[in-house]
C-alpha cells in the first residue's frame, strides 16, 4: 500500500515569479529536482502533472536517487540513479490537462530523507505546469543527464518545482496529514533549502506523513492567474487524490481578507471585498468535500497580521469575526488557535516579534516550529 510522502500543488505557468522557467518551458534539457520525504518505504513512485499544459508533455526518461548532502553538493547524487518506468515503458506522453502516476521503483528511503528526481525532456514542452515557491533549488542542463551522479552539466538553477506534484512510498500508512493553505503553509519566510516549513516541523514532531498543499498567495474563494485556483476548487486534486491521508488541516482565507483591503490588492486582478459569511461558506464547502472523502478536518484560526500590507480596519474586523467562528462554531472536528499561539503578549493583533519573518505577516523558522507544536498537540 502506497502513502503520499511529499506533494507540491500545481499552478499554471506564470511570469509573476523570478526566476522561473514555467513560461519558456523545456527542450532538449534535463531537469533535476530535490524533495524531502515525510515517510519512508522500500519502493517509490512519482506523480507528474500536465494540468495546465495545452499540448502533450513528453517525458523521454526519468530517474530517482538519494540526494547528496553537505555544502556544495548542488545537483549531485549519493546513490546510483534508478530508472523509472511508466506502464512498463521508459518514456511517456502525458496529455494536455492530464497527469500520470509512475511505476514503483525499488529504492529504500527513510522519513526525513531527500530524494532527487531527474526528468529528460527531449521535445518542446511549451509552458510548464509548476509550483512557484519551492524554497528549494532545482537544476537544469542541456541534453540527457539522467545518469549524471556528480551534478556536472546542471548549470542553471531556480527555486520552483516543475511537473512533479507528488512522491509516494510503500509505507502502508493511512494516517497522513494534509496542510491546506497559502504562503504561510507553503513556507514563505522559512530558511530556503533547509526544509523548515511548518509541514516539515510537523512531520518531525508527530512521525506522521505530512503533505504540504500550500500555494503562496492562494485564495479560498477566487482564482488567480499567479496564485492558483481557488481553494474550494483545488482541494480534490491537491489533497483528496493523494494516498493515505486521513486528516485535513485548513489555514486559508487571509489573502481573501488582505487583498480586498486595498493596500495589498494585486494590480493585475481586482480583489473583491469579502464578507465573513462568504469565508464561512467557503470553509463549509472544504469541510463538506473532506468529510465526503472520509477525512477528519482540523480548522485553524488565521495568524495575527497587524502592521502588514494586508492590515486595515476592515481586514481586522473580518479576520476577528472569522476567527471567532472557527473557535466557536463546532463545525470542525478539532480546532487549533494559531492566532493565540503566535500572537504577541497583550494581544494587539500582531505576530510575536520572535516569530516574525520581518513583514508582520509570515512566520520565521521559530514561528513555523511553534505552529507545528500547536497543531501537533491536537492531532
Amino acid at each position: 500500500m502506497f502513502t503520499t510522502a511529499w506533494t507540491a500543488a500545481a499552478q499554471s505557468p506564470s511570469t509573476g515569479f523570478t526566476p522561473n522557467w514555467s513560461q519558456e518551458g523545456f527542450w532538449r534539457q534535463s531537469l533535476r529536482q530535490v524533495v524531502s520525504l515525510s515517510a519512508g518505504g522500500d519502493r517509490v513512485r512519482i506523480r507528474l502533472s500536465n494540468a495546465y499544459g495545452t499540448s502533450p508533455l513528453r517525458i523521454a526518461g526519468a530517474t530517482l536517487a538519494r540526494t547528496a548532502v553537505g555544502a556544495g553538493a548542488g545537483a549531485a547524487l549519493r546513490s546510483e540513479p534508478v530508472r523509472l518506468a511508466f506502464g512498463g515503458a521508459g518514456s511517456v506522453e502525458i496529455p494536455a490537462r492530464g497527469e500520470i502516476v509512475g511505476d514503483a521503483a525499488e529504492l529504500a528511503v527513510a522519513a526525513g530523507e531527500s530524494v532527487t528526481v531527474t526528468l529528460h525532456l527531449d521535445a518542446v514542452t511549451g509552458p510548464a505546469t509548476f509550483h512557484a515557491q519551492a524554497f528549494a533549488t532545482s537544476y537544469r542542463g542541456a541534453g540527457d543527464l539522467l545518469a549524471e551522479t556528480g551534478g556536472a552539466g546542471f548549470d542553471e538553477t531556480t527555486a520552483s518545482w516543475y511537473f512533479l506534484t507528488a512522491v509516494d512510498v510503500s509505507a502502508g500508512r493511512t494516517d497522513g496529514v494534509a496542510l491546506f493553505g497559502d504562503s504561510i503553509t507553503d513556507g514563505f519566510g522559512s530558511t530556503p533549502g533547509a526544509n523548515r516549513r511548518w509541514s516539515d516541523a510537523l512531520a518531525a514532531r508527530t512521525g506522521r506523513p505530512v503533505l504540504n498543499a500550500g500555494i503562496g498567495g492562494n485564495l479560498l474563494l477566487n482564482d488567480s492567474a499567479w496564485y492558483g485556483e481557488k481553494g474550494v476548487h483545488r482541494l480534490e486534486r491537491d489533497v483528496l487524490g493523494m494516498a493515505g491521508v486521513d486528516t485535513l488541516v485548513v489555514l486559508l482565507g487571509l489573502n481573501d481578507i488582505g487583498f480586498s483591503e486595498g493596500a495589498a490588492e494585486p494590480t493585475y486582478r481586482p480583489a473583491p471585498l469579502v464578507e465573513v459569511g462568504e469565508l464561512i461558506a467557503g470553509q463549509r464547502e472544504l469541510i463538506r468535500q473532506a468529510r465526503g472523502a472520509g477525512l477528519r478536518v482540523l480548522g485553524a484560526t488565521l495568524l495575527p497580521f497587524g502592521g502588514s500590507d494586508h492590515w486595515g480596519e476592515r481586514a481586522a474586523k473580518v479576520s476577528h469575526e472569522f476567527n471567532e467562528w472557527v473557535r466557536r462554531s463546532g463545525e470542525y472536528d478539532v480546532v487549533v488557535d494559531l492566532h493565540a499561539a503566535l500572537g504577541a503578549a497583550g494581544g494587539g493583533g500582531v505576530l510575536r516579534e520572535a516569530y516574525d519573518f520581518g513583514d508582520h505577516l509570515h512566520p520565521n523558522d521559530a514561528g513555523y516550529l511553534a505552529m507545528a507544536e500547536a497543531v501537533g498537540s491536537v492531532l
